[in-house]
């Protein structure tokens, strides 16, 4: 499992940003070259990234080009250029607004067909699949289940409150009138069981308000509550809070693994399924609620404090 509690943004076509993001504790970057690259400047910001690629130092980062959406004339040259370019250095491409399953589908087999021209595994190459508007939405399901390259689905908010006639100019906020619960949640969670349902990750999408640090901390804490894995990152004062509110606790992640060794020794040399780890009961429930927790846990570079004694 990769890594994505911070997913910073970086537009294609500003070499000094593009610099800067590699000196930057972020999980993943993702290259824009949609909505942050203006029409004339699409073409040399390919090129800016592919030599940002090969030439950069992106170590400890999950590596990602964001190409243009399929109702576009620039989608199937970024892809091409981008891969053929520096393939080898690219671990996923993200499309942006999927509405259904086959735009996925398009983008899975022109990259099977670039691999197999380049030589390159075929495969190898992952997709994030961005959800921007109601028609997506609704076809969750189906787009999260279009490709074993998959590897997340990722909420573009302001997209997606101008499709459904949100009456709100602040991205990630609640609207205005909207006095009770939360307006996002069926959408997050909507989004969250898609994704789990076919074993893939699911990602927030930026907080615009980017001077903002506290209002960022708690939009991003709603979706890490239900189960997110990050959240998109504009701003390298976002990246903190980011990385803190997507790890498990200190506390939580010792308890995680605490209840996996002591599930293990109890299951395996004395042959019980449900035991007493302190004054809690644990067992194969327990387990899996730990798998998940240790997990991230492992993945945000987390060390153990406290060991299993039987």
């Amino acid at each position: 499992m990769r890594s994505r509690r911070s997913v910073l943004a970086v537009p294609g076509s500003n070499p000094r940003f593009l610099e800067k993001a590699q000196t930057l504790p972020v999980d993943e970057v993702f290259l824009d070259l949609e909505d942050s690259v203006a029409p004339l400047a699409k073409e040399e910001a390919r090129g800016n990234i592919v030599a940002a690629l090969r030439e950069g130092d992106w170590s400890g980062k999950t590596r990602v080009v964001r190409v243009n959406d399929l109702t576009t004339q620039w989608t199937y040259r970024d892809v091409i250029e981008i891969v053929e370019g520096a393939g080898e250095y690219v671990d996923c491409v993200m499309l942006p607004k999927v509405q259904d399953p086959t735009e996925v589908v398009w983008l899975d087999t022109l990259l099977t067909q670039i691999e197999k021209t380049m030589g390159y595994d075929v495969g190898r190459i992952g997709i994030e699949a961005q959800i921007e508007n109601a028609r997506g939405l609704v076809n969750a399901d189906a787009i999260a289940g279009s490709s074993k390259r998959l590897e997340t689905l990722v909420f573009g908010p302001a997209d997606f409150m101008a499709s459904v006639n949100m009456r709100t100019l602040v991205v990630g906020e609640q609207p205005p009138g909207y006095v009770e619960g939360d307006a996002y949640h069926y959408i997050l969670m909507r989004l969250l069981m898609a994704a789990r349902m076919h074993d893939l990750q699911v990602i927030d999408g930026p907080y615009l308000q980017i001077k903002d640090v506290e209002g960022f901390t708690r939009v991003a804490r709603r979706a890490a509550a239900l189960g997110f894995d990050g959240k998109w990152v504009l701003h390298p004062g976002q990246v903190d809070a980011a990385n803190e509110v997507f790890s498990p606790a200190q506390e939580d992640y010792d308890h995680a693994e605490l209840i996996l060794e002591a599930y293990e020794y109890y299951t395996s040399v004395e042959k019980r399924g449900a035991v007493m780890l302190g004054d809690e009961m644990i067992d194969e429930a327990s387990r899996k609620m730990a798998l998940v927790v240790a997990a991230k846990g492992r993945a945000a570079g987390l060390a153990r404090t406290k060991s299993f004694t039987p």
